[in-house]
């Protein structure tokens, strides 16, 4: 499994890059971990402030805006979801006509009045519904949903909160990765180091968000709590803009979509043709500035490059539908390849989905108290992970990366092909874990919350390997004008986890049923469930997924192979 950009692409003849005014870059003045750094600001912050909306939204949405329990939380995983899919088209409109800084300072902005509009309707009770009154019969109460104008108000703002996550997320680190010059193999030796502060800043961000700021929000009202989240993305602009004049800038390339389909429409209209033994027979690059090398993958699409009898003769020229370049076909294979690679992680999600669902609702279901005076929240517990990271990231950095680069020979210590099947091999141990400790609360009256750590801590240290090694290889696999796409491919794998995981319950539910008409997953109290064989069912997939990786994987490197 090894690094296969030295396998397939040249090295670039020219730096494109450029800076704020468009003009070509200096390489003493732009780039390098200098002007990443600006980029890794807006990596924490805006982190800090979409983490403390998220996570402790549907407190606001049931409390204050008085849907119902069943439909805030709908709300909360619709809002997610569409986060983590709005990524493409940041990427598609970066990569396509406005370039990564612009793209990013356009939705940061409204982001921005994303988290504003939130603040103003938190704040003034006459844009949220009346409070709640006892019922008539002195039982409950009876809460007034928000409609009209006041859901339209929400509903805007939590969207316009989605729509500028979801396109700053893909740039954020393509931006910041594209501040390394590939023509340069020291800068580019950094481009890994780059990766692991990029996540470094994600849990810082996240870490503050669900502990901080969620006890803001708890203590001293939503609006506040949504105020300072409204001040972190404020804080997170000025520092990209800081950046301004340091930034390496990637000029858009027109539609990244119109060469792909020309290649399939191409391949097509020629499929009765026979592929020519000699590969430099095949039409080749003209833009001059990247060249992939020609591979054996996927043969039938080379027949977009197979030149009509009239071309070879000068006599005629072909339309772009219906011949195409090799760069055009290598970067389709490049796209192709990388699939399997992406479905893959779904799984990995899938357990995190867990980990913020039902293993919340199994800490609740424990002894939550440490001392007297102390309580964890169940819902904390999600900090775990990115408490551990925060030790974690440097020490990969500072001492694993060291040791293996002598014993590979690879400036990151592992390839990233390696690092995500380990992470996809240990995220396996963290669904054995939590079977093992629901199997034990089951026997249990008083087991300690303490009891359910270990498998946050564990899904941390193998998300340490799994997102990092996914975005890095994304990145690596991609060609100029492609990054921030194919980065913002590796967010869609959280939405199509956490979909996967709604699914999965379903599906559980539907074949487990028994005579009582139950399923493992239906009673909604987990002393009925059988929570614990669901967690086994998740152990055994991410274990046979893990499996699965190394076939793809391995096959992609055979095929990327010179």
């Amino acid at each position: 499994m090894g690094d296969s950009l030295e396998k397939t692409k040249s090295i670039l003849s020219v730096d494109t890059c450029v800076d704020w005014r468009g003009r070509p870059c200096n390489s003493n003045k732009h780039g390098g971990m200098g002007a990443a750094a600006f980029v890794l600001g807006l990596q924490a912050f805006e982190m800090m402030a979409i983490a403390a909306v998220g996570n402790n939204l549907i407190t606001y949405v049931y409390s204050e805006m008085h849907f119902p329990l069943s439909k805030a939380a709908n709300v909360v995983t619709n809002f997610v979801g569409t986060v983590f899919l709005l990524s493409l088209l940041g990427g598609f409109l970066s990569d396509s006509y406005l370039g990564s800084f612009r793209t990013m300072l356009i939705f940061g902005f409204i982001e921005l009045s994303g988290f504003t509009v939130l603040t103003v309707q938190a704040h003034y009770p006459g844009l949220r519904p009346a409070a709640c009154e006892m019922g008539r019969s002195g039982e409950g109460d009876e809460c007034e949903e928000a409609k009209g104008y006041k859901a339209l108000m929400f509903f805007s703002a939590l969207y316009l909160v989605a729509l500028g996550s979801g396109c700053l997320k893909p740039n954020i680190i393509s931006h910041g990765a594209d501040q390394f010059q590939k023509q340069d193999p020291t800068q580019f030796k950094k481009l890994s180091t780059f990766f692991n502060c990029a996540y470094f800043a994600f849990c810082t961000g996240e870490l503050i968000a669900l502990t901080l700021l969620v006890w803001v929000q708890t203590h001293s009202g939503m609006d506040l709590g949504f105020g300072v989240s409204t001040a972190a993305m404020l804080l997170a602009l000025i520092s990209l803009l800081s950046g301004t004049s340091f930034f390496r800038n990637n000029p858009p390339r027109g539609s990244i979509f119109t060469p792909i389909a020309q290649v399939f429409v191409a391949a097509f209209t020629k499929r009765k043709q026979i592929c020519p033994s000699n590969s430099e027979m095949l039409h080749g690059s003209h833009n001059g500035v990247v060249k992939l090398l020609h591979t054996d993958n996927f043969r039938f699409l080379d027949k977009a490059c197979i030149k009509s009898e009239e071309t070879r003769a000068g006599t005629r020229e072909e339309s772009p539908w219906k011949l195409c370049t090799v760069t055009q076909v290598e970067q389709v294979k490049i796209i192709l390849s990388v699939v399997p690679i992406f479905a893959c992680t779904i799984i990995f999600n899938t357990i995190l989905a867990q980990l913020q669902t039902f293993s919340v609702q199994q800490g609740a279901s424990m002894n939550t108290t440490l001392t007297n005076s102390f309580q964890i929240p169940p819902a904390s517990l999600q900090s775990i992970p990115y408490l551990i990271l925060i030790f974690l990231v440097p020490l990969y950095e500072t001492a694993f990366v060291p040791l293996a680069r002598r014993l590979t020979a690879t400036d990151s210590g592992i390839t990233p092909l390696q690092r995500v099947g380990t992470g996809l091999f240990v995220a396996t141990f963290s669904m054995v874990s939590a079977a093992l400790v629901e199997q034990k609360r089951r026997h249990s009256s008083n087991l300690s919350i303490l009891w359910i750590a270990p498998q946050f801590v564990i899904f941390g240290i193998s998300e340490l390997f799994t997102a990092v090694g996914l975005v890095e290889f994304f990145y690596k696999q991609s060609v100029e004008g492609m990054q921030s796409f194919l980065t913002a491919m590796t967010y869609c794998s959280y939405s199509f986890g956490f979909y996967l995981s709604s699914l999965l319950v379903s599906v559980v539910n539907k074949v487990s049923r028994g005579e009582s008409g139950g399923g493992w997953l239906s009673h909604n109290d987990l002393n009925k469930d059988r929570l614990d064989l669901f967690y086994w069912l998740l152990a055994g997939l991410s274990l046979v997924n893990f499996f699965n990786y190394l076939f793809w994987a391995n096959r992609y490197s055979q095929l990327v192979a010179p």
